[in-house]
């Protein structure tokens, strides 16, 4: 009781250094707004975590199958949660007693006291067990481990991360590939009606009923269109060599895609209430992770203005070979106890302790800045899906207009009541408007991922109790 008593009055003498040190910064306080403001209705359900498969692919199915298992990225994070938790498992070692076993022979060989003719020799074994154990007054070590397991769920949360990363990186570009295919389609069909009509004003010429002129802008429209497939074949291929690292293969592994744009359903996409989306998204379980560390790691450093008090124990025996008989083993035993208290460290440990208390300041505003990123992101990815899907049915109209714009003129032409002029154009805005609307479906197939991947994908880590 003597020595708590003792060590006590160290602690009250160490309080007069200053209440800064043992102050902790204020803990973040955190509201959520009470609705989304981009949501078309109030409430909603929340992803699963297989969500890319309200796509309705089945190549898609199979892509994020081997993606979770061949990615290089989603398996080194794994590989960092596994070092996470070994130095997790090492930083608890210290709350429990260290105990070594030891052993020494000798072989000794001298003359007899009375009689330097007679040599004595023998081997001297000397069997030991140490004990030791650094009493935790302070929570050094508890804190210590308390830092390492957060660091560990730290990795946890980042391995998470970079797996929905992962996956909407899979959904993006497969979509690019069926998007770049079916323009890649519209572009090789854009060129089959352009080279029919540069046939039929080449029929007229011969006719007298066209004239050179229209059958030279013709061609260049031709020309122009043969341009258009070449940039579109290396797109798709492009994308499918990433693909193919996304998913672990190699690119020549990669077979020719054969699902079709319009086999690909989008979702109809609803969100649950603002406040969960802290639970859901792990890059904001991460930020918190860290602060709690950062936390810890200030108890930590305040410790070190504390005394170290160590336990230590060790017995053991000894024995001659050459007198084992005539006596028996010496046993021996030791039991101490070590306290070491910083002085004067030049403000080392001062220093130690502002700098934790200035790291979880630095991460509190970190996860501040994480909860206000994630909220964006689905008001963000929410005004994409709606905008996208009005864009996408207005493109649809157009095309639609376009193309009556361009059978009329076609059958103008025919008829003798158009001239070139009048075809280019409609060609022309069908051509653009086909590609236009291509487009327009990959920024709503995007932006459908978009939500899935701001909403956390479906994850969810609620805590215990």
């Amino acid at each position: 009781m003597r020595m708590k008593h003792c060590l006590l009055a160290v602690f009250v003498g160490l309080t007069a250094t200053g209440c800064s040190i043992w102050e902790d910064p204020a803990p973040p306080e955190i509201q959520t707004p009470t609705a989304w403001i981009g949501a078309r209705s109030e409430q909603g359900q929340w992803p699963s975590e297989s969500w890319w498969r309200q796509f309705n692919s089945s190549r898609l199915n199979g892509l994020m199958s081997a993606a979770m298992s061949g990615n290089a990225d989603i398996s080194a994070a794994i590989a960092r949660v596994k070092q996470a938790d070994s130095l997790a498992s090492a930083a608890g070692a210290p709350l429990l007693p260290q105990v070594d076993a030891g052993f020494s022979a000798q072989r000794m060989r001298s003359p007899a006291l009375h009689d330097i003719q007679t040599v004595k020799q023998g081997d001297i074994f000397s069997p030991s067990l140490t004990a030791s154990f650094e009493l935790d007054f302070w929570g050094k070590n508890r804190a210590a481990q308390e830092a390492a397991l957060a660091q560990a769920q730290v990795s946890r949360f980042d391995r998470q991360t970079i797996l929905l990363s992962t996956q909407a990186s899979v959904a993006d570009v497969y979509f690019i590939i069926l998007v770049t295919q079916e323009r890649l389609d519209d572009a090789r069909q854009n060129l089959r009606d352009a080279q029919t009509i540069l046939d039929a004003f080449r029929d007229r010429l011969e006719l007298g009923a066209s004239t050179e002129l229209d059958v030279a802008q013709q061609e260049a429209q031709v020309e122009r269109q043969k341009a258009v497939i070449p940039p579109l074949e290396e797109q798709v291929r492009r994308e499918m060599d990433a693909l193919a690292v996304l998913t672990g293969q190699m690119p020549e592994a990669m077979p020719e895609e054969t699902e079709r744009l319009t086999d690909i359903a989008v979702p109809s996409l609803s969100v649950g209430l603002p406040s969960e989306l802290l639970f859901r998204r792990p890059d904001i379980q991460r930020a918190e992770a860290a602060m709690t560390g950062a936390k810890a790691d200030i108890t930590v450093a305040r410790a070190a203005l504390l005394p170290d008090i160590t336990l230590f124990a060790q017995g053991g025996s000894a024995a001659n070979s050459a007198f084992v008989m005539a006596n028996p083993p010496a046993a021996m035993f030791t039991l101490a106890g070590n306290l070491v208290q910083p002085i004067f460290d030049y403000g080392r440990i001062l220093g130690g302790i502002g700098f934790a208390k200035a790291r979880y300041e630095e991460l509190i505003e970190n996860y501040r800045k994480s909860i206000l990123i994630s909220f964006a992101d689905v008001e963000d990815s929410l005004i994409a899906i709606n905008k996208s899907t009005e864009e996408e049915n207005a493109q649809r109209r157009a095309l639609a207009a376009a193309r009556h714009a361009y059978e009329v003129a076609v059958a103008q032409m025919e008829g003798g009541t158009a001239n070139i002029v009048t075809v280019l154009i409609a060609q022309r805005d069908l051509f653009q408007t086909k590609d236009d609307l291509a487009k327009a479906h990959l920024r709503h197939l995007q932006a459908a991922v978009g939500l899935f991947k701001a909403l956390g994908g479906g994850w969810e880590n609620r805590p215990a109790g």
